[in-house]
């Protein structure tokens, strides 16, 4: 018994040692996997703290998403608009080019019209002094023919013309009072001569010799001729006279100014060059 007890002793020994160290070994293990879970716990932990972060992380991208996808829209519009503005601002430009090099030709279009202007100005300018010579030497003419007038009235003053005998023997009558009074004087003088015997002296019954009436002076420049008849033998403003040269007609002539033995009377260009000194004159029928 007593060896019994001292093997089953060191036995119990090695077993309680054996207990011991697995015991020891479990515990310890134990306490690493307990640790190990701790620390698996706290990795889960701050996996889900990951996970919820990035679960937020992307809710807030997809927000950012949409607002991008939103401004995107907005940008595509805009760009769609600035494209639509950019080919109107081309094609406004296109036209305010055009429209410039129109207005460049315009502008040497007006530049020279005026060139033209100007030149024709200097021209109008030089007509202008050469008419104011002109008129100088009108006004000179003039003064000459008014003096001429005057003489040749001063000179016609003592002479009694009676009625005027042209074309062949058609008269000019004289309507006023004196005129009327001459012409009867005349009529019953050459009356008397008609019924005078052959044998009578004719020196005392012979009539006065009545002058033709015609142009006296032509003024081609301005178109006016003086005639030898004036208000003494019934002549008035507006008065229309034929004028013949050996009984051919050539024009006619319109009185603008009376004297008393001499008119004033205008014709038309084309006769200008008709027209001569002592061509004979008649009355027109009214």
């Amino acid at each position: 018994m007593y060896r019994k007890g001292k093997i089953i002793l060191p036995v119990l020994i090695v077993l309680i040692i054996i207990s011991l160290s697995f015991g020891g070994a479990s515990f310890y293990l134990y306490q690493k996997e307990h640790a190990k879970n701790i620390q698996l716990q706290e990795q889960i932990s701050q996996l889900g703290d990951r996970q919820r972060a990035t679960e937020k992380r992307l809710e807030d991208a997809k927000k950012t998403a949409s607002e991008l996808t939103l401004k995107l829209q907005e940008a595509s519009s805009k760009v769609e608009a600035l494209t639509k503005d950019l080919a109107q601002g081309k094609s406004a430009l296109t036209e305010a080019s055009n429209k410039l090099e129109q207005f460049k030709a315009d502008l040497a279009q007006q530049k020279t019209l005026r060139q033209d202007l100007e030149n024709k100005l200097t021209e109008v300018q030089d007509e202008g002094k050469q008419i104011k010579e002109q008129l100088k030497i009108v006004q000179q003419q003039k003064t000459e023919l008014e003096a001429k007038f005057k003489n040749m009235e001063a000179g016609s003053d003592g002479v009694e013309l009676g009625k005027v005998v042209v074309n062949g023997g058609v008269p000019i009558v004289d309507n006023t009072a004196k005129g009327k009074s001459k012409a009867k004087a005349a009529k019953q003088k050459i009356a008397a001569v008609a019924l005078k015997p052959a044998d009578q002296d004719v020196k005392t019954t012979t009539p006065v010799i009545v002058p033709e009436s015609k142009i006296m002076i032509v003024n081609k420049e301005f178109n006016f001729v003086v005639i030898n008849l004036g208000s003494k033998d019934g002549v008035s403003v507006g008065d229309e006279f034929s004028i013949t040269r050996e009984g051919k007609y050539i024009g006619d002539l319109k009185v603008e100014k009376v004297h008393d033995s001499m008119s004033a009377a205008g014709f038309s260009p084309e006769l200008k060059d008709l027209i001569k000194e002592n061509d004979k004159i008649a009355p027109k029928a009214k």
